[in-house]
């Protein structure tokens, strides 16, 4: 019997275990972990990191002379669990949070209610690089906007959840919650069922479901597609997993033409009208008669089929202005004033550093901040003060002032902790959780569940995949 109880000297909060012990919600793993012997354990972490590897589940890093490295997706074979009630808060905080991010994309794009009440500032709205001016009073099937999010959330001290950022662009990830569900049923097959976790595997179902309703045509076996930019996107691995879980095709834009205002697919049987693109390609790419008139991803004219409502897109373009960190600041209020609402779930305190007041505050406690650029992603364009050097910190206040605009601080928030399995023994690590919301005609679902990912190096609180971050599976539990 392996001894699986890890050294309890952090501050926060950790998810397995309490100061009196093992929680509750764990303790039917635990017990199956510790009945196995070190070297069963050390097969099944091998018996994994194979199906990984043999399944191609990889994704893409860029080194600085731009050259991409294919990397197996590092996995942890201990589950994430969280209870039905504390998922229950999610799934209300997260719906609620979606139905006024909707309402504000559409607002923003038509009547601008929200700036013309001073709830919004119009110069936030206008300084925005992805507010896209280019589809202005564009109507949506439905008004919906935001189809699928990734909303990322952390655990404070207290194991209180907290969102620290909507993704509602071209969210990734859900392939490899998918996958990491799969792999736990070969590795841990009863497991699973003795502690009753909700299922994930139907989301390419539901999503292909929410896809075919937003065909333009009322007919019964509307065309949809996913475009991808090519395999040599990071997330190919996932475009051609989603492809393949809901039987559309995959496509690229030279695959695609437009004419007469309508978009075709070109086949060996002739041209094929196609209905819905989910596309995987950011908004910049996507025509380059409106955007950047040297990309060759995209599809020329597909803007014009697209404002003439013969072609719907998934997610909307231009909702990169509801996912800019400094807009983030302002969901609460958002909520408050479509909804009339009070947030079920906080935003992480967030000071902008266009207010001089905020950034002095900042300034004068930099080495408890995390410095973020407000259109990075990734991981990328973040500086983390309690990790930075004088130096580090000098660039990144000259950066701010230079253009405050470009910029937020937030306290750092202690993350909360899973154990892992490294070198045979349980070591906490911080995660964070990023759930998948769907959002259709008959309303919003969240999967059960989500993307754990976790900073595999000690003390890290950066659990990118492009920063060395790895996975856990995510259970929900009765």
């Amino acid at each position: 019997m392996v001894n699986l109880t890890p050294k309890l000297n952090q501050k926060g909060w950790d998810e397995m275990f309490s100061n009196e012990g093992v929680r509750d919600s764990y303790r039917k793993v635990l017990e199956t972990l510790q009945n196995l012997n070190q070297e069963k354990l050390d097969d099944k972490q091998k018996q994994a990191a194979d199906l990984f590897m043999n399944q191609g589940i990889t994704f893409t890093v860029y080194s600085d002379d731009n050259e991409g490295i294919e990397r197996i997706f590092p996995f942890d074979i201990i589950p994430r669990i969280i209870t039905q009630s504390d998922w229950s808060e999610v799934e209300s905080g997260i719906k609620q949070r979606l139905e006024a991010l909707n309402l504000f994309l559409d607002d923003i794009y038509n009547n601008q209610n929200i700036i013309k009440d001073g709830i919004v500032p119009a110069a936030l709205i206008a300084s925005c690089p992805h507010y896209i001016q280019e589809v202005q009073g564009i109507k949506l099937p439905h008004n919906i906007h935001v189809h699928i999010a990734g909303i990322d959330l952390i655990r404070g001290a207290k194991g209180e959840f907290y969102v620290l950022e909507d993704n509602l662009r071209c969210p990734s990830g859900v392939s490899y919650m998918l996958e990491n569900r799969e792999i736990t049923k070969r590795i841990f097959p009863d497991m699973l069922a003795a502690n009753q976790v909700s299922m994930v595997g139907n989301y390419p179902m539901i999503f292909h479901n929410i896809l075919v309703s937003l065909s333009p045509r009322q007919i019964s076996n509307p065309n949809v597609v996913l475009l991808t930019p090519g395999i040599y996107n990071s997330a190919y691995y996932e475009h051609t997993f989603l492809a393949r879980q809901m039987g559309i095709p995959l496509v690229e834009g030279r695959d695609l033409i437009v004419n007469n205002n309508k978009v075709y697919m070109k086949t060996t049987s002739g041209l094929q009208q196609v209905d819905v693109i989910y596309r995987r390609l950011d908004d910049e790419y996507l025509d380059p008669l409106v955007f950047k008139p040297d990309s060759t991803l995209g599809v020329p004219g597909l803007i014009s089929a697209y404002r003439q409502g013969n072609v719907a897109l998934v997610n909307a373009v231009g909702n990169g202005v509801a996912d800019d960190k400094a807009v983030y600041a302002y969901v609460p209020e958002m909520i408050r004033y479509y909804l009339n609402q009070e947030p079920i779930l906080k935003n992480v305190p967030t000071y902008q550093m266009e207010n001089l007041e905020e950034r002095e505050l900042v300034f004068a406690d930099m080495e408890n901040m995390v410095i973020k650029e407000t259109n990075q992603s990734g991981g990328y364009g973040m500086v983390m003060g309690n990790k930075a050097s004088e130096q580090e910190l000098e660039e990144a206040k000259i950066a701010i002032v230079k253009n405050p605009r470009n910029f937020i601080a937030q306290p750092i928030i202690q993350l909360s902790t899973v154990p892992c399995l490294i070198d045979g023994e349980l070591k906490l690590r911080h995660v964070d959780l990023r759930p998948y919301a769907l959002c259709g005609p008959k309303g919003i679902q969240i999967v059960p569940g989500g993307l754990t990912r976790v900073a595999l190096t000690e003390g890290s609180l950066v659990v990118n995949s492009s920063q060395g971050g790895g996975s856990k599976d995510t259970w929900i539990i009765k």
